[in-house]
């Protein structure tokens, strides 16, 4: 098989039926994506699929095929930190750090389709579960998130 993942094409031998997590982690090695619960629950395993924050634990390889692919890894790849990045060291959003690149997936995907979020926003877009309960401090970065990135935005305009 061959994905196209954080923009370079990976070339490896898996059966079809396999979760795209394990090809990430196990296959490819590229282990910032989690296993949290194994039945899509949680998100600790989001990536994004064609721009779209998918959790990959049940997701089999084969239906990915020909898509483009970004894990946590690949979100900047400039490998300076995304404004969700430092939104979240603002708020010391993580604890234990487990659900974390899901979690930034998920919040990164939601600016991309929500600009300026409500709280309504982040509470349905981000279904991930945190177990330590950050999920104050999340709401709180993903707004500052929003205000970094349109302050990036109206610089580049000018």
């Amino acid at each position: 098989m061959t994905l196209k993942i954080n923009g370079k094409e990976h070339q490896f031998k898996a059966e079809g039926s396999m979760p795209l997590l394990w090809v990430l982690r196990d296959v490819l090695n590229m282990t910032g994506t989690k296993y949290g619960c194994g039945v899509a629950a949680c998100g600790s395993c989001t990536v994004h699929i064609d721009g779209v924050a998918t959790r990959t634990c049940v997701l089999p390889v084969s239906a990915v095929e020909g898509k483009e692919i970004t894990t946590i890894e690949g979100i900047s790849p400039a490998k300076d930190l995304t404004a969700v990045q430092k939104a979240w060291i603002e708020h010391q959003v993580p604890q234990c750090g487990y659900c974390q690149s899901g979690m930034i997936m998920a919040a990164e995907a939601l600016l991309e389709e929500k600009p300026e979020p409500t709280d309504e926003d982040i509470d349905q877009g981000i279904t991930n579960i945190c177990r330590c309960g950050t999920y104050q401090r999340i709401r709180a970065a993903i707004k500052t998130a929003a205000q970094y990135k349109a302050q990036s935005l109206s610089t580049l305009a000018s």
